[in-house]
């Protein structure tokens, strides 16, 4: 370890500069917090995670100084293997979207590893201008949701078409899928299921589905998503 070590400082010091080595270290921070600016805006906020932004900010950087570390001698990519594989990486499977800024930002540092500063700037900018746009078009968001609905009613309520006109105003489609007896047979459930809008004004859906059904159990579901 001490010698893999000495090998690095006594290499770095003949084959790159403090000057280069800063310049190449502020500009994959500035791609990495273009990336991570990125990220930022185009999340949903209930996924969006701050350590996740940190880490996009932070990774170019690291890339890069192992690029310049590493360099073109063989010798050296191989011990630096040998180091970093004693460390286990341990997380749980990530969005597809976060792994696919992951992978942004390793492309991002290895340009600045190896000196492509203008190629990894015009990289980092076309792709940052292409997430933004597909994000403020909604490029390939599902129209529609499935989702199913559970409605309790009591037993002597005569439930066929006592919901049809809420659900005609609140859904784009829906058919009455299932009942059954619950509690004893003192009350029925009906299982629904309906298509609505993805914002759809689900509170008051809710609500309006509470007084017709005297204030009993009522659960809205996503079920999966559906193509207009």
């Amino acid at each position: 370890m001490d010698n893999f070590f000495n090998e690095i400082l006594t290499n770095v010091s003949t084959e790159m500069s403090v000057a280069s080595s800063v310049t190449t270290i502020l500009i994959a921070g500035l791609m990495g917090l273009a990336v991570a600016f990125t990220y930022f805006k185009t999340q949903e906020e209930e996924s969006f995670q701050r350590s996740m932004a940190i880490t996009l900010l932070m990774l170019p950087m690291i890339l890069s100084v192992i690029i310049l570390f590493v360099g073109s001698n063989i010798a050296r990519a191989f011990s630096l293997a040998g180091t970093l594989s004693i460390i286990r990486f341990r997380s749980a499977p990530g969005d597809p979207k976060d792994i696919g800024f992951i992978f942004f930002d390793i492309a991002a540092g290895l340009a600045c590893g190896v000196g492509l500063y203008g190629y990894g700037a015009i990289f980092v900018v076309i792709v940052c201008v292409i997430i933004m746009l597909a994000e403020k078009f909604r490029l390939f968001e599902r129209k529609t949701v499935q989702k199913t609905l559970k409605i309790t009613v009591p037993e002597d309520l005569n439930y066929e078409g006592a919901f049809d006109d809420i659900l005609s105003k609140y859904t784009k489609k829906y058919s009455l899928a299932k009942i059954r007896t619950t509690d004893l047979g003192s009350l029925l459930e009906l299982d629904y299921h309906v298509t609505m809008e993805p914002k759809q004004r689900e509170r008051e859906f809710i609500n309006e589905l509470r007084c017709r059904n005297g204030n009993l159990n009522i659960i809205l579901a996503v079920t999966h998503h559906n193509h207009v």
